[in-house]
């Protein structure tokens, strides 16, 4: 599980550390606004870290999510923000009985750390978590090298 949304993104009752329903809501609204400057702005800076001080952006990366944001449908995007963010996974988690790798950036600033990596491996039967200090959502893509080598090294063991 790399950067994922379980258990619950949404802050409920029960999910005290999770994020105001208002987050969400204003992503629908900035995605209703403007579709293609949405999927501008959100790799241009907290999908990947590039808002963060010192860090250069990667321009080819950034129109690459853009265009893979374009291909989709709209209303499923738009669906989608409340399908990832108000889904509980709590319940399916603790069912998983193989082995599971849970990688999380600890500047996650799409899908913050404390309340989801951590929590998904504790869930997990067999979670393992893997803290990485300093990286983005997007980690897979701004971090390959070091992202696929802890893959592999899960895998084989």
């Amino acid at each position: 599980i790399i950067a994922a949304v379980p258990p619950l993104m949404v802050q409920t009752d029960s999910n005290p550390g999770g994020l105001p329903k208002s987050v969400f809501d204003d992503l629908q609204a900035q995605l209703k606004a403007n579709r293609a400057q949405f999927y501008q702005d959100i790799p241009a800076g907290p999908f990947y870290g590039y808002n963060r001080p010192g860090a250069k952006a990667d321009q080819g990366v950034i129109l690459n999510w853009w265009r893979q944001g374009m291909m989709g449908g709209a209303q499923a995007h738009y669906d989608g923000i409340v399908a990832f963010s108000q889904t509980d996974f709590t319940e399916s988690l603790k069912k998983v009985t193989v082995p599971v790798l849970v990688m999380h950036g600890d500047d996650d600033q799409i899908v913050p750390y404390e309340n989801s990596g951590p929590l998904s491996a504790k869930l997990l039967a067999k979670g393992t978590l893997k803290t990485y200090k300093g990286y983005p959502h997007g980690m897979p893509t701004t971090h390959a090298d070091v992202i696929n080598q802890d893959l592999l090294a899960f895998f084989r063991s």
